[in-house]
């Protein structure tokens, strides 16, 4: 099946960085605001969803989901339910962090909800990528020139990093002290994450800021 792009409001400035990441036979989602971002990217929706608080609701032969503002479910996390239950399992987000630090910290839990389900997914914005890692090895190589690994749910134990400027060896990042920020991959190699039990979230970064 097609891999399904969650498309939010947030601010992108990179617009050709972004679009790099995009396949022929994705499937797009634009949440509400992120209707500011469709001419930008070069893509039309396959479906909108939202409240239409940050965009006027548009007149589109595409599908059309209104929600109500009065909800538990952003607009984002509607979109992501959505097309869990219209069979996706691969994910591309984008648009979804930045500005509002309540809504970044809430959408980065959809990529936790994602992998509770089995899916894969990633969440990109202008200078990093940003996914769930657990026993599966995820690989970051040098051309990354900084990767962070952080705790999100509290539960994870028995963090690896090899191949990077400062490895771990089963050991636990708490939700309280967060050191597994700015470390580098060795140049030449690709550097590993897993997690024993639990997840972590990794970010990638692609560029300073």
């Amino acid at each position: 099946m097609a891999r399904c792009v969650i498309v939010g409001g947030a601010e992108i400035k990179d617009y050709e960085s972004i679009k790099k990441h995009f396949r022929p036979d994705d499937f797009y989602i634009f949440c509400d605001g992120g209707l500011f971002h469709e001419k930008p990217l070069g893509v039309s929706a396959n479906l909108i969803v939202g409240d239409f608080d940050s965009h006027e609701k548009p007149e589109r032969e595409c599908e059309i989901i209104s929600l109500p503002r009065a909800k538990d479910d952003t607009d984002t996390f509607f979109a992501a339910k959505e097309a869990l239950r219209r069979g996706y399992s691969d994910f591309l987000l984008i648009g979804v962090v930045g500005g509002r630090l309540d809504h970044t910290f809430g959408n980065l839990s959809i990529l936790l909800m994602f992998h509770s389900k089995g899916a894969n997914a990633m969440l990109i914005d202008d200078f990093s990528e940003m996914e769930i890692v657990d026993s599966t090895p995820k690989y970051i190589d040098d051309s990354y020139p900084y990767f962070s690994v952080i705790n999100i749910d509290g539960s994870p134990r028995g963090i690896t990093i090899e191949d990077a400027l400062f490895p771990l060896q089963n050991a636990d990042i708490l939700p309280d002290y967060q050191y597994g920020i700015s470390n580098e991959p060795i140049r030449g190699k690709r550097a590993s994450v897993k997690v024993n039990s639990g997840q972590v979230l990794l970010i990638k970064v692609k560029k300073a800021q």
